[in-house]
């Protein structure tokens, strides 16, 4: 399994945010909080699942609710991948 990247977050973002302006994914987003960038629990919650499909790493739903930035959710991902190697 690769290591997740801000960019691959961004990429995942972009597809699960809908007709969401994808402008607002431009830039540095590493600490930008969710909300900030337009998203809610529902869109988050998305995330995490196309983050299971795509890296089989599960982020449990009361987790997703706790994570606030981009930076936070790749930390996560990769340290849970780095456990399961």
């Amino acid at each position: 399994m690769s290591t997740m990247t801000i960019d691959d977050v961004r990429r995942i973002l972009v597809a699960c945010a809908g007709e969401t302006d994808a402008a607002a994914f431009d830039g540095d987003i590493d600490s930008v909080e969710f909300e900030e960038l337009g998203y809610d629990s529902l869109a988050l919650m998305e995330t995490a699942a196309r983050i299971e499909q795509e890296y089989g790493v599960r982020i449990p739903d009361e987790r997703v609710a706790d994570l606030r930035t981009p930076r936070e959710l790749v930390d996560l991902v990769n340290g849970a991948a780095a456990r399961t190697s």
